[in-house]
């Protein structure tokens, strides 16, 4: 499977996070639309259809790569 580099992933992850809360306080039209530009990207990247997967997804995604990049202790 493709994987986003870690970076990117961790990046739209904080902006749908800070979008999603952004909305619920002003539920301006300019701030749906950024959620919605953001979620899309997020969707295509991490192969979902909805927000709350592509974050689940992503998350899990950038457990892994920090899980391997643990050395392994004694």
């Amino acid at each position: 499977m493709i994987m986003a580099h870690p970076s990117l992933l961790r990046e739209l992850v904080e902006r749908c996070e800070t979008l999603r809360r952004r909305l619920a306080s002003d539920n301006s039209p300019e701030t749906d639309r950024q959620l919605t530009d953001a979620t899309y990207t997020l969707c295509v990247i991490t192969g979902t259809r909805q927000l709350d997967t592509a974050l689940f997804v992503a998350r899990r995604q950038l457990a892994e790569v920090s899980r391997r990049q643990q050395p392994l202790r004694h």
